[in-house]
């Protein structure tokens, strides 16, 4: 590994990022130039993806039902914003120190409508949304699974992603190619309403090609079982990594030994509560 490549993942285990991947500019060729990094940055030359975890006693008082807040802070406005803002820069200013540019992004959703007009022919209106969840695995951090989000060997879906583009040329990650999701089907199985609806459809990004489930987004909007609008744009895809068919994935996931970080004991310890499309409660299996 290259001295600079070297460094830099020091450093970013040094503020605690959880996960870190390197694409090379060149992975991204089959992406529109509306998403493209190349569009904000034209001199990019390594697109980095990092991740902070969220910590699976984030998730536990969505899973018993009786306490959101905790979610909705440590596991996505301030894991988002703070924590994970923090580390983001943090990486970006080390770069700078090194002499290369660094533009640091946020996972913002690539389906926000353009909120401009472009300033000259040929470049696409402001402002252009680089996918995260594509990008991570173009840097080879997982693959996208059946439930339609990121899976990393490490968390399954439990991670918060943001960006840095750099000129630097950074020795790049492999793409992972270890299969984390089983189609198991825990998602469909688990969702109250119905959201899935039909088989899967094949999604490849950089050759790794995964079956992933038909979502219908504008019913997880409705869901009561721990999803929550998207907290930066209402045209983004809602938050599901709170939400019961993510945290029946997390827990098939740990119990097929699948994932890296394992726990003393199982995640799920009761049966899962949940709500239909009207808000009445009940359990799983009563």
């Amino acid at each position: 590994m290259d001295t600079l490549t070297r460094g830099l993942r020091d450093f970013a285990r040094e503020k605690r990022a959880d996960l870190l991947g390197i694409a090379p500019i060149e992975r991204f060729e089959d992406v529109p130039v509306n998403h493209h990094p190349s569009t904000i940055f034209p001199e990019t030359r390594s697109v980095i993806v990092l991740g902070k975890r969220i910590t699976r006693g984030t998730l536990r008082g969505i899973e018993e039902g009786t306490q959101f807040d905790i979610y909705g802070q440590y596991g996505l406005s301030w894991l988002c914003d703070r924590m994970l803002a923090i580390t983001t820069i943090s990486l970006a200013t080390w770069l700078e120190d090194n002499r290369w540019e660094a533009v640091p992004l946020q996972d913002l959703p690539p389906q926000i409508p353009p909120s401009g007009v472009a300033v000259k022919p040929g470049l696409p209106a402001p402002n252009v949304m680089v996918d995260a969840m594509d990008a991570a695995v173009r840097a080879g951090l997982g693959e996208i699974g059946y439930c339609g989000e990121l899976l990393t060997p490490r968390f399954g879906p439990r991670q918060r992603l943001q960006m840095i583009l750099t000129d630097a040329e950074l020795e790049p990650t492999p793409i992972c190619e270890t299969a984390v999701c089983d189609k198991c089907g825990a998602c469909v199985a688990t969702c109250p309403l119905g959201a899935f609806t039909g088989g899967g459809q094949t999604v490849e990004i950089c050759g790794k090609a995964r079956t992933v489930g038909k979502i219908d987004y504008d019913v997880c909007r409705g869901c009561k079982n721990g999803a929550l609008g998207n907290p930066r744009h209402p045209a983004g895809r809602p938050d599901r990594l709170g939400a019961l068919c993510v945290r029946s994935c997390v827990d098939h996931l740990e119990r097929a030994g699948r994932l890296e970080n394992t726990f003393a004991n199982e995640f799920r310890k009761r049966p899962a509560w949940q709500k239909d499309v009207i808000g009445r409660p009940s359990l799983q299996g009563a």
